[in-house]
C-alpha cells in the first residue's frame, strides 16, 4: 500500500526552502501531491498558473528520476482536498518558532475535521531557515539579489510581473 501525501502552500514564488521540503518528503512518502493554494488570507502576487509553472520547472529534476510527484490547485478545505486525493498525512515545513503556533493551530483544526489524516512537521534545512516567499517578493521589488533563494525560473517570472507593475 502505498502512502500519499500532500505538500500545500501558496508557493508565491516557490523557494529553496520549498524545495528542500519536498526533496525530504519525497522519502517518506511513494506519492507527494504539491497542493498549490488560493490562500483567502493573502493577495498573491503570482496567479495560479505562474506558481503551477514555477514548481512544475524547479522539480523537473526530481521528476526525471522519481515520477511520484503531482500539482494540483487548492480551493476550499484542505482537508476535503486530502480526501480527495486519498492523502494519508499532509506535510508542513516549519522554519521558526514562530510558524509552529499557528501550524500548531492549523494541525489541530485538521484533526478534529479528518482525524485519519496526520500532519507530518519537517524542520526548515539551517540554510532555508530565515527564506520567506513574502521576503524574497520584498527583496526582489526593491533590487535585491535573491538568486541564493529561488530558481533563475523564479527570478524571471519575478522580473516580468514587477516590471508591469
Amino acid at each position: 500500500m502505498s502512502k500519499i501525501g500532500i505538500y500545500p502552500g501558496t508557493f508565491d514564488p516557490m523557494t529553496n526552502g520549498h524545495l528542500n521540503i519536498i526533496q525530504r518528503a519525497l522519502k517518506i512518502v511513494d506519492k507527494l501531491i504539491i497542493g498549490v493554494a488560493d490562500n483567502l488570507n493573502k493577495t498573491p502576487l503570482l496567479s495560479i498558473d505562474e506558481r503551477k509553472n514555477i514548481i512544475e520547472n524547479d522539480i523537473f529534476s526530481l521528476q526525471q528520476n522519481n515520477k511520484k510527484i503531482e500539482i494540483y490547485p487548492v480551493n476550499g478545505l484542505l482537508t476535503e482536498f486530502a480526501k480527495k486525493c486519498n492523502a494519508d498525512c499532509i506535510i508542513r515545513g516549519l522554519r521558526a518558532v514562530s510558524d509552529f503556533e499557528y501550524e500548531f493551530q492549523m494541525t489541530g483544526m485538521n484533526y478534529q475535521l479528518s482525524p485519519e489524516i496526520e500532519t507530518i512537521f519537517l524542520m526548515s534545512a539551517d540554510n532555508n531557515s530565515f527564506i520567506s516567499s513574502n521576503l524574497v517578493k520584498e527583496v526582489h521589488k526593491l533590487g535585491g539579489d535573491v538568486s541564493k533563494f529561488v530558481s533563475d525560473n523564479t527570478i524571471k517570472i519575478l522580473n516580468n510581473k514587477n516590471s508591469s507593475s
